[in-house]
């Protein structure tokens, strides 16, 4: 009421009843009852510590720990701990799921308080920094080149340190050549003997080398190069072959290989045929030129410096000497397919077993007379009516099948043309006259007789020794020669 005797009404709030403020405070006691709260948050929020540097601070040996030095320690290991494995997450995440990968070994804290999942005796042999089997190299000087002082000093050219050095650059050497435990004992080599070694080291290295490149790229016994083998696989999957069996024979010329027949368009293919697969190499048929190079009908396409052309030539050579002889009826193999140096021919024999060669044979004595006066037969169609000369006609190229000779082997056969001709001719007849002569066939003709009744040139045959009658052959095969040249 005031002083004029009216009562003052306050109004209401709209809003309801207005609360009391709080007792007012300083801002320093909020900042602090905040920091409190916070502080207890997040005291909540960190779990249990249960690694080892936990398991100090709770430990009751350690009753202080008001020394700067123990937790120093203690958050060095927490660290360590942190870092491997960080480290361990980096390798997985690097390496996934391939089958070759690193390791982050070398960087890893590696502490005594950390638990290992193998025994206490087992050794880790991916860690070979402290392998207690590896041998210990030989000391050597330092890079100053000496120890010691005044008398008592060493130079690197002192004769043992010279000879421990050497011992210990033996590990240099390749891991093919073998040191065996020298590294392991006081080992001491002269410049001699290690400049042996090194240079036998590097000659090996070399060898090697030269035979892998050799065995890569040439065909050897009973094996093939890898483009040969691929020339055998196309075969095989076109279906010109069903399969390849294996290596029947050998020589200095070629490889044979037993297949069994597939199928061609333009011709039939015989249930049985060999693959013969000329050699890339010249190592044992080093001449094999002189064959060649002369004939009409590859001079144009002969050429010394690749070797590799050399070989196809050869095998077409033998392609189409086979074509001649087969025209005439000469039993020989049967050419099916000419695919560079390999040449698929009918095989002579049954059930995958190779038809003997006149030499292993054993006959009687009439089918020896008969083998006689059948290769006499095959000699002069060869050299009459396929104008072809052998060239390499003996026992090892004459094969006994169904009571017949077959001639087989006739890539280097030449024609009466050649320079050299006669001369082969006349090693032919020789060859073989020698073999029935030595089978006790008694009508075997001796070399001249049987030269005169291939080449029908009629050698006299005297009582002049072998110089003159190879002078008059020589003489008589110029003579023959320009006569069919003309």
């Amino acid at each position: 009421m005031d002083q004029s005797g009216i009562t003052a009404v306050t109004p209401k709030s709209p809003w309801g009843s207005v609360a009391p403020l709080p007792p007012t405070c300083s801002l320093t006691d909020v900042m602090s009852e905040q920091l409190a709260k916070q502080l207890e948050e997040e005291n909540s929020d960190f779990p249990t510590l249960t690694n080892p540097g936990a398991d100090l601070l709770l430990s009751d040996e350690v009753s202080e720990t008001t020394s700067d030095l123990m937790l120093a320690q203690m958050l060095q290991m927490q660290f360590d701990r942190e870092f491997d494995d960080q480290l361990r997450r980096e390798e997985k995440k690097f390496n996934g799921d391939s089958k070759v990968s690193i390791s982050f070994e070398n960087y890893r804290m590696v502490h005594p308080y950390e638990d290992s999942d193998s025994s206490e005796d087992e050794v880790d042999w991916q860690d070979t920094r402290h392998d207690p089997y590896r041998a210990e190299k030989p000391q050597t000087t330092p890079r100053k080149g000496f120890t010691g002082k005044g008398k008592n000093i060493t130079t690197k050219h002192d004769e043992v340190t010279c000879g421990r050095k050497n011992t210990a650059r033996m590990d240099n050497f390749a891991p093919e050549v073998h040191v065996g435990d020298g590294l392991g004992m006081d080992l001491k080599l002269s410049n001699q003997v290690f400049n042996s070694l090194k240079q036998h080291c590097y000659s090996e290295q070399r060898r090697s080398a030269r035979l892998h490149d050799k065995k890569e790229h040439s065909t050897a016994e009973q094996a093939v190069d890898p483009r040969t083998r691929l020339l055998m696989y196309k075969m095989v999957n076109s279906g010109v072959l069903e399969n390849i069996n294996g290596c029947i024979s050998t020589g200095k010329e070629s490889v044979v290989f037993h297949a069994n027949g597939g199928s061609l368009e333009e011709q039939p293919v015989p249930d049985e045929v060999v693959l013969k697969v000329f050699k890339t190499t010249l190592n044992e048929f080093k001449n094999r030129d002189r064959y060649i190079k002369d004939d009409y009908r590859f001079i144009d396409r002969f050429s010394k410096l690749n070797p590799r052309k050399i070989i196809r030539l050869w095998a077409e050579k033998e392609m189409h000497n086979l074509s001649r002889m087969k025209k005439a009826e000469i039993p020989c193999p049967e050419v099916v397919l000419l695919k560079k140096h390999i040449l698929v021919m009918s095989f002579i024999g049954e059930d995958h077993v190779p038809a003997p060669k006149l030499k292993d044979v054993t006959l009687s004595s009439e089918d020896m007379k008969s083998a006689f006066y059948q290769a006499l037969h095959l000699m002069q169609q060869l050299y009459q009516e396929c104008n072809l000369v052998h060239a390499d006609l003996s026992e090892y190229n004459m094969l006994w099948h169904k009571g017949k000779v077959w001639l087989i082997d006739v890539s280097q056969s030449i024609e009466p043309t050649h320079p050299h001709a006669l001369e082969f001719l006349f090693r032919d007849c020789r060859n073989v006259s020698t073999f029935f002569q030595k089978r006790g066939v008694i009508e075997a003709m001796s070399v001249y007789e049987l030269f005169n009744a291939v080449s029908g040139l009629n050698i006299p045959i005297g009582e002049e020794d072998e110089a003159e009658k190879l002078t008059r052959l020589y003489s008589q095969s110029v003579s023959m020669q320009q006569t069919y040249c003309v």
